[in-house]
């Protein structure tokens, strides 16, 4: 890049994207011939609404304005220095495998929990099947969307390639960037291991797209290790 930008031309792309995208989602949700959380929301691979498409498209989806607002703004915070030091063919390169990872490990901790149940379902006679499948519906059916997973994978490299860089908590606390890094997937390594209910939070997606991101990064600069902010 010969210049810095505030606002780099990918993540300005990506942010009109997702804001589009969730207008169109609250435009059709009552749709009965098309509806987006069943066709374009990330499902288990057990669900009948799984699709290999959803893999991309749940990071343009987003469950409230409040989760678009803080993915949104964590991608300019984090993926705008990214896509200046890279340009942004590179950063939408590693944006994407970011997701990609998030799904990826977020599907196989799914299948991975779903296994007794899909078990015990193979164990019934087909009439029983129609009724146990109907009765787990909610679970087996449960949408997970976001571009959180993407998102910290942006945070993960933010924090290997400028890890003495300063972050303010709630505006407030100054904290090193790989403090917050490691302290972040602490937390939600602990969560995701607990198997938190009700707190609707895709806590292996996140670790999914982190750790896809500081691999991609620690593979980019390997031979630079030297090159850090």
């Amino acid at each position: 890049m010969s210049s810095f930008q505030a606002i780099p031309p990918v993540i300005k792309n990506l942010i009109i994207v997702n804001v589009l995208v969730f207008f169109a989602q609250n435009i059709f949700e009552n749709n009965e011939t098309i509806n987006p959380m069943n066709v374009f929301a990330l499902h288990d691979v057990h669900s009948v609404f799984f699709k290999p498409h959803q893999l991309v498209t749940h990071l343009f989806m987003h469950g409230s304005f409040g989760h678009l607002l803080i993915n949104m703004f964590s991608l300019w915070m984090f993926g705008s220095m990214l896509e200046n030091v890279w340009g942004s063919k590179r950063f939408l390169i590693f944006y994407m495998i970011s997701g990609l990872g998030a799904a990826f490990l977020h599907l196989g901790v799914l299948y991975f929990e779903m296994e007794p149940i899909m078990a015990e379902f193979r164990s019934l006679s087909s009439a029983q099947q129609s009724e146990y499948l109907e009765s787990r519906q909610f679970i087996v059916n449960t949408p997970t969307v976001g571009a959180s997973g993407a998102v910290f994978g942006c945070l993960a490299a933010f924090g290997y390639l400028f890890p003495n860089s300063l972050l303010y908590i709630y505006f407030l606390i100054p904290v090193k960037a790989k403090w917050v890094v490691l302290i972040y997937a602490a937390l939600e390594l602990w969560s995701g291991v607990q198997n938190t209910a009700g707190d609707n939070v895709a806590h292996w997606a996140h670790l999914g797209g982190g750790l896809a991101g500081f691999l991609l990064v620690l593979y980019w600069n390997k031979s630079n290790r030297r090159n850090f902010y």
